[in-house]
């Protein structure tokens, strides 16, 4: 995990598509609109009643079946695959897509129409720094049915590598390389989904294609083909007359490579690790991908990712002076011993604030808080957070003596780890959102031990007392 000295970025306007869904065969109109920082991708149902939103997290994975579907309260966006990678292509990190249905339209089957939408509404940097996951350990994940496997080794920057074999005469084994993002679009974004035409027999039956034709996916035949079954092709495509290339493709399309398959898998590698939650900054070597495997590997590249940033404990110099002595903390915080919970502030800027105190034996509440094993109490550790968070608002006005401050709420608290007497404790606070009248919304950890002790959101309000 580090903070790269790359800025995030979302687009500049707002940009409009318009097509069918693949499976559903409906009319979309799916609209990328700018986001704020920190956002990442989400998808806006806006044809739902309250435009419920689903972030593009690898958990709300539910079905693979054809593409990558996501869930999140009964609200589902299906095949979102190929406009995340179009994102993640471009290396824009907050977008939020909003559809009036349930998939996003298939386009061609590639990326292709996405990339040049959102080259359209223009990309601009944000203030805030990106983030990158950067592996420093192989990292892999094996579906021992099918064989299909990704591994993710370091490397300087974001590099895949897809090896696909499909075991038949007509597509046989094919490999795919991209070794910078950046040259996504010109080598990736526009290879096509495709289909073998055993599965496009069984979906043209459950009536799974509707929005399917000829321009929107690569029709490879790997059997022989009856007069029967080209009528019907024919019919579901719309055409009328069908045969079958010299290299074994239905006609109406030409392969833009020789490995478009392969191309393809490796854009639906990308989409489908976009789920993870951040960029990464490694190789990705798939053999045999597809979206089932790809979103078992993004689930647990993203676990790894969150376990990684819950202990990313910030490292200080505690021998060093620090920014504010207790005298200082008690000419801004109204609190005084045995409630004043911290010791020195190390850090302190408009957005974060780093605080620390000593726990020793002979704080007041191991009096009663066990004698004989004394653990420091959960909710003093969720105060000393919410005082560490106090330095922070009350910083925002002249005369912080003039000032209390009140709990409002607070969410998502979990204790880790006991916090004993010699243990020294060090409280990380950054704003969630900007303070407004007063009212300060943040994130808090506290960390002992080189370990993440206890985190909690919380919400607190300054209110004037003369």
């Amino acid at each position: 995990m580090a903070v790269s000295n790359t800025k995030q970025r979302t687009i500049a306007k707002e940009v409009t598509l318009s097509g069918v869904g693949l499976h559903t065969g409906e009319n979309v109109t799916m609209k990328f609109v700018p986001a704020p920082e920190n956002t990442g991708y989400a998808f806006k149902r806006t044809d739902l009643e309250g435009e419920p939103i689903i972030e593009a997290d690898a958990n709300y994975v539910v079905n693979t079946q054809r593409g990558t579907n996501l869930e999140k309260r009964g609200v589902k966006i299906q095949t979102s695959e190929h406009v995340l990678a179009a994102l993640v292509g471009l290396e824009i990190d907050n977008v939020i897509i909003e559809l009036n249905a349930p998939e996003p339209p298939i386009m061609d089957g590639s990326s292709k129409f996405f990339v040049e939408a959102l080259e359209k509404a223009g990309v601009v940097e944000q203030e805030a720094d990106r983030e990158v996951y950067i592996v420093k350990d192989i990292i892999s994940y094996k579906d021992e049915a099918t064989g299909s496997e990704i591994t993710l080794i370091p490397s300087d920057e974001y590099q895949v590598t897809t090896m696909v074999d499909f075991g038949t005469k007509v597509l046989g084994t094919q490999n795919a390389t991209l070794d910078r993002i950046s040259d996504f679009k010109s080598e990736i974004s526009e290879a096509r989904t495709f289909s073998f035409l055993h599965e496009l027999e069984m979906l043209l039956e459950h009536g799974l294609i509707k929005g399917g034709d000829l321009n929107n996916a690569i029709v490879y035949v790997d059997k022989e083909i009856s007069n029967d079954t080209m009528k019907k092709l024919e019919k579901a495509f719309n055409k009328e007359k069908l045969s079958i290339k010299p290299n074994g493709i239905l006609d109406n399309l030409t392969l833009h490579h020789p490995n478009e398959a392969a191309r393809h898998k490796l854009l639906d590698v990308i989409g489908d690790l976009a789920l993870a939650g951040m960029p990464i900054r490694g190789k990705v070597i798939a053999n045999k991908p597809g979206h089932y495997v790809n979103t078992q590997f993004a689930k647990k590249l993203s676990k790894i990712i969150k376990a990684e940033k819950r202990n990313n404990v910030p490292q200080y110099d505690l021998n060093q002076p620090p920014l504010m002595d207790i005298h200082q903390i008690m000419d801004v915080l109204p609190h005084r011993p045995p409630f004043l919970l911290i010791d020195r502030i190390l850090e302190l800027s408009d957005k974060h604030v780093v605080g620390m105190k000593n726990v020793t034996m002979n704080e007041g509440f191991f009096v009663g808080h066990f004698p004989g094993a004394p653990v420091m109490p959960g909710v003093l550790q969720v105060e000393a957070m919410a005082q560490t968070g106090g330095i922070l608002v009350l910083s925002t006005v002249p005369d912080p003596e003039n000032y209390l401050t009140f709990f409002m709420k607070m969410d998502n608290v979990k204790f880790k780890q006991k916090v004993l007497p010699g243990d020294t404790l060090i409280f990380h606070c950054s704003l969630i959102t900007p303070i407004r009248r007063g009212i300060c919304h943040m994130q808090a950890y506290a960390y002992a031990n080189n370990k993440l002790v206890c985190e909690a959101e919380l919400m607190a309000q300054i209110v004037k007392t003369k």
